[in-house]
Parts: structure tokens; C-alpha cells; sequence
């Protein structure tokens, strides 16, 4: 082959003339220009002179209107990419051209630029190629997305949260009503999953290992054992639960001990002890009211204070602990609570009004410090939610917070008020 390359160069050379093309090779350009043989799905590949220089002369596709293969301009400057071709340019750089785009040369010859071509600009260097625009000067690149809308100062899915607080407080109502000592069963299930959401939180985030066993059994053993013996039964299945624990972490060696023991008495104390004196609001002939004038006051200071927040909250009363809690929110947290209180001590459990007072100042003081100690627990094992069992609130201790410290001072208060 290179013989015969020799030969055809020779006669070229003597006459000046091109010999006539074999079959099937294209024909060559304008003079003084290396022809580039096209074979089938390499169009456009690259050619080298015997200088060592590289000139790409491509085939260029037929266009509409000319009827034969558009050709390069004197200067050289229009050509045709194809997929992933690798050409070299007169200073041998790389450049990245921009998919489909349409690019004309100076000549006025056009070419279909296609992805992946590696070009090189006449100066040399690695140039990247802008996305090509269009005859009109619109560019090809897609629109950027939309900004992200701004969160709703709500801060939770509200439909989610809505439906859910309803379905909650229609499986309490329904107990109450029906069966009272359902309340009990309800209150010991919360607790039980409250549990595994804690412990399983301070094992992912610290490695803390609460005495899962001990805490699980001895906080149900709280709860029931507060129907028939009151605080006496709770007080005692506490202590015995954490005479467990420090039993139950024995084998675990002395690393860490401290520690877990810490968080097991903590939980033992934190959920099932402060549940057991929500159960015991049960038992009383008018345990019905009493458990209602606890929830209702707590759901008031929560709502009351939500919903101020959301409309005019702007002053944070603990910005450090939880951000989005303001003084207005506060504010409204009161109004809610004291509401509540008065009607609910009143006209349920035939209080007087300055008690259901003072019953609901104490709610909402208690509610919203329930709030900032689970806000600090999560902030100090940087977690956002317990869980995520229930959508639009997180999990079960998220919606416990507020409930935990606020059954002791309800218990305390209307026991105080209203004697059994």
C-alpha cells in the first residue's frame, strides 16, 4: 500500500494532475489539501501529514440547497464533528464542543457539531466550548431550575400533623368513653415505643447503651402498677428498675459503665415514671375529666403557642436551644392554656375558676419546658426528630415532650383541688 501511495504521489508530482480515484476512496479537496478517507463510522477522523502536523478534513454531509458535500472555506475553518471524534487543530489543543449544537465557519460553510468531540483551537491550549446557540441567539442550555421555595414558617408537613393529632385523639376520646382503663393500655403502649425510639437514638448517634430489658419491663411494671397502688407501686418499680440496670450492664465491663447506666435511669425516670402519674389520673370515679382537663390544657398550650408563633412570632426566647420558640408564641401558649384551664377545671371536675387558673399557667410553664429539654437532648446528639412513626410530628417521643413533665404537675394540682 505504501508503494502504490508512492507512485500516485509521483505521478502527481509530474503532472500536476490527481489520478483517477479507486473505487469506494473519496475524492480528494482543494489543492494543496490531504484528502481524509471516510470509512464507515469514522468520519472525520484525523490525518496526519508527513510533518508531523495534523490537519482534519473531514467529509462534510450534504446540505439542503447545495446538492453535494459542503466543503471547507479558504481559510479552513468550517467542518463537520462527528460522535466522539478526536480531532487536532492547527496549535494541537483539546477543547469539549456542546451537544447538537449548529456552528457555521467563516466561510458560510454549516456543520453539525455532535457530544463528546474533542476540538483544538487555533492558538493552542484547551478551550471549552460554551453551549452553542442557535441562529437566533437563544442559547441551548436548559432554563435554570427554580429557586426552592422558602420553607413555611409552620415547619412540618401541617396536613400530615392535623390528620395525625386527630387520629390520636380520636383513639383516646373513643377509650375514655368507652372503657376508661383503655387510657392506661394507651399510655403504656406509647411508652414502650417511646423507649425503643430513645435507646435506639443514643445508640446510632453516641453509642450509649441503655439496659434495654430492664428499662422496657420495669416502665411497664410503673405504669400498671400506679392503677392499683398509685404513686406508691410507680415509686417502687422505679428503684427497682434501677437496682436492674446496674445489674444488667455488669457483664459489659467497666468502659463505658457510668455512662449507660446514666442514660438507662434517665429513661426509666424521664418516660415511664412521669407516664405513670398520667395513669394515674385513671382510676378516680371522675378519672375521665381528669385525664381530659391534663390533655386539653396541654393541646391548648401547644395550639395557642403554634399558632402565635407562626403568625407573629419574631422575638426567640431561647434562640440557642430552640430557634423557632418565640416570646409571642409564649404569649400565646398562656392565653391557650389559661383558657383551657379555667373551663375545662370548672365545668369537668366542679373547680373553681381561679384554680383552673393557676392550673393552666402551671401547664403551659411545665409544656414549654418539656419542649426545650427534648430540644436540647436533640440538639446535643444532633438529631431533628425521635423518630418518624408519626408524619408531620417525627416520633413518639417528639409528641410526648410536652405530655411527660406536664402529667406530675397535673396529678400534683388537681389532686391538690379536687381531692379524690
Amino acid at each position: 500500500m505504501a508503494q502504490v501511495s508512492e507512485e500516485r504521489e509521483d505521478r502527481v508530482d509530474a503532472t500536476g494532475a490527481h489520478p483517477a480515484a479507486a473505487p469506494g476512496t473519496p475524492e480528494p479537496g482543494d489543492a494543496g489539501t490531504p484528502a481524509t478517507p471516510e470509512f464507515p463510522g469514522t468520519a472525520g477522523a484525523s490525518a496526519t501529514s508527513e510533518t508531523g502536523g495534523t490537519a482534519a478534513t473531514p467529509v462534510v454531509p450534504e446540505t439542503s440547497g447545495t446538492g453535494e458535500a459542503a466543503r471547507l472555506s479558504a481559510a479552513g475553518t468550517a467542518e463537520a464533528d462527528t460522535p466522539a471524534a478526536l480531532r487536532t487543530g492547527e496549535a494541537g489543543g483539546a477543547a469539549a464542543d456542546t451537544p447538537a449544537a449548529l456552528r457555521t465557519g467563516e466561510a458560510g460553510g454549516a456543520a453539525a457539531d455532535t457530544s463528546a468531540t474533542l476540538r483544538t483551537g487555533e492558538a493552542g491550549g484547551a478551550v471549552a466550548q460554551p453551549p452553542a446557540a442557535s441562529d437566533s441567539g437563544a442559547s441551548d442550555t436548559p432554563a435554570p431550575a427554580e429557586a426552592v421555595k422558602k420553607a413555611s414558617k409552620a415547619g412540618r408537613n401541617l396536613p400530615a400533623a392535623i390528620g395525625v393529632a386527630l387520629l390520636l385523639g380520636a383513639a383516646i376520646i373513643v377509650s375514655l368513653l368507652t372503657v376508661r382503663y383503655l387510657m392506661i393500655g394507651i399510655i403504656a403502649i406509647a411508652i414502650a415505643v417511646g423507649t425503643f425510639e430513645f435507646a435506639g437514638v443514643l445508640r446510632r448517634v453516641a453509642d450509649i447503651r441503655v439496659a434495654m430489658i430492664p428499662v422496657l419491663v420495669g416502665g411497664q411494671a410503673m405504669i400498671w402498677l400506679a392503677w392499683p397502688f398509685g404513686r406508691e407501686g410507680a415509686l417502687t418499680a422505679f428503684v427497682l428498675t434501677v437496682l436492674a440496670c446496674l445489674l444488667w450492664r455488669l457483664p459489659g465491663g467497666a468502659k463505658g459503665y457510668l455512662r449507660d447506666i446514666s442514660a438507662s435511669t434517665f429513661a426509666a425516670a424521664y418516660l415511664p415514671l412521669f407516664a405513670a402519674f398520667a395513669a394515674m389520673l385513671v382510676p378516680p370515679e371522675d378519672g375521665v375529666g381528669r385525664v381530659l382537663t391534663f390533655l386539653i390544657g396541654v393541646v391548648a398550650s401547644d395550639t395557642g403557642g403554634y399558632i402565635a408563633g407562626v403568625l407573629g412570632g419574631k422575638h426567640p426566647m431561647a434562640p440557642t436551644i430552640s430557634p423557632k420558640k418565640t416570646w409571642e408564641g409564649f404569649a400565646g401558649s398562656l392565653i391557650g392554656g389559661v383558657v383551657a384551664g379555667a373551663l375545662t377545671l370548672s365545668l369537668m371536675l366542679d373547680g373553681h375558676v381561679w384554680q383552673g387558673v393557676i392550673f393552666g399557667v402551671a401547664i403551659v410553664l411545665t409544656a414549654t419546658l418539656g419542649d426545650l429539654v427534648e430540644s436540647l437532648i436533640k440538639r446535643d446528639l444532633g438529631v431533628k426528630d425521635m423518630g418518624t412513626l408519626l408524619p408531620g410530628h417525627g416520633g413518639i417521643m417528639d409528641r410526648l415532650d410536652s405530655l411527660l413533665p406536664s402529667a406530675v404537675v397535673s396529678w400534683l394540682l388537681l389532686s391538690a383541688f379536687v381531692p379524690v
